[in-house]
């Protein structure tokens, strides 16, 4: 449209128009005489309005969503973060109570044979150091440690130091081919020496063949020489297997170690050792079997020919309701006797 005179008037006559039906649609309120206009205009441009809508709102979320999107993305993170930090937290506080328990179990092994022991962490494994079966602990010349001293745990026998540096030293583990500890069993004080096979039981050379040994009886070191490199009665394992002796001098027994090798965290070493030898103070308490009741039946004559079978179960305890007088048996050649 071309910017005439005739187009000005027209325009400021329809804002004149406009201003009007404003003004009347106001003061007649809900009787507005421009109201059914209104709602015509809303019925046809109604579907109109919800389409361009529908366009247009998508567009309108996406630029929300990306005003939005970098605070949104840092609360996220927050969450994350202390999500992290719980299950962190969650999982030391177990490795804690469980390193405490060890570490427990330690120190009333070194208290029960009066062992001055040094803690230390196992921080290396493997056969780096020459090997086969060795573990690196994170104490060494520095905090007193010397070439063959004990190592132990909270179950027993670790192994005995082989190489020490300034702040580490490497550990010989008990169940290395090349490890061989004198051994005293609990009990009858039988001598033997243990050598290590491995992930198998240790094999134990008893001296005297004919020794009277069972599934179940225990080990301990026997002790060296101003106790080094072993201290003696620390627990070495329990007897699984006895080979029979077969005349000879020597009888071969198969001992499980008490600890285990392929879980070893806190160890200690014995850098003073025990004024006497504790013998066999220092293992557990035996673990008492339950006792498995048995069945008794017993069979009774009935006055009518017949057998009757009582069950009694038997727990190895007194009945104190039985009768010390039992009834005697009748003869069974009388009563032939009789009915002759």
């Amino acid at each position: 449209m071309r910017d005439t005179r005739e187009s000005r008037l027209l325009l400021v006559l329809l804002i004149a128009i406009a201003f009007a039906l404003i003004t009347v649609d106001i003061r007649g309120g809900e009787d507005s005489p421009v109201d059914g206009a209104r709602h015509a205009a809303a019925t046809v441009f109604g579907p109109v309005e919800n389409g361009v809508a529908s366009a247009v709102n998508p567009v309108g979320n996406a630029i929300g969503a990306v005003r939005d999107s970098g605070a949104r993305h840092n609360r996220i993170a927050v969450l994350q973060k202390q999500n992290t930090e719980l299950k962190q937290r969650l999982g030391s506080d177990d490795r804690n109570r469980s390193r405490v328990r060890e570490l427990d179990k330690m120190l009333a092994k070194a208290g029960a044979g009066q062992y001055g022991i040094k803690g230390a962490e196992v921080i290396a494994i493997g056969a780096a150091q020459g090997f086969s079966w060795t573990v690196t602990i994170d104490i060494g010349a520095k905090d007193g440690i010397r070439r063959d001293m004990t190592v132990l745990n909270g179950d027993g026998l670790v192994g005995r130091v082989t190489t020490v540096g300034p702040d580490t030293a490497t550990v010989l583990l008990a169940n290395d081919p090349d490890f061989t500890v004198g051994t005293r069993m609990e009990g009858n004080d039988e001598l033997g020496f243990a050598t290590g096979q491995g992930d198998r039981p240790l094999s134990v050379q008893l001296l005297n063949g004919k020794a009277k040994i069972k599934k179940g009886d225990r080990l301990v070191t026997f002790g060296s020489s101003k106790d080094r490199p072993f201290v003696p009665g620390v627990p070495v394992g329990e007897v699984v297997r006895v080979d029979p002796s077969g005349g000879d001098l020597t009888r071969t027994l198969y001992v499980r170690p008490f600890v285990g090798f392929t879980k070893l965290d806190l160890v200690g070493v014995v850098v003073v050792a025990p004024r006497q030898d504790p013998r066999d103070t220092v293992l557990p308490p035996k673990s008492q079997p339950t006792p498995t009741p048995t069945v008794t039946v017993t069979v009774t004559p009935s006055p009518n020919g017949e057998t009757e079978a009582n069950g009694e179960a038997d727990t190895g305890k007194p009945d104190p309701n039985a009768s010390s007088n039992a009834d005697p048996v009748p003869n069974a050649d009388a009563q032939a006797d009789d009915q002759e």
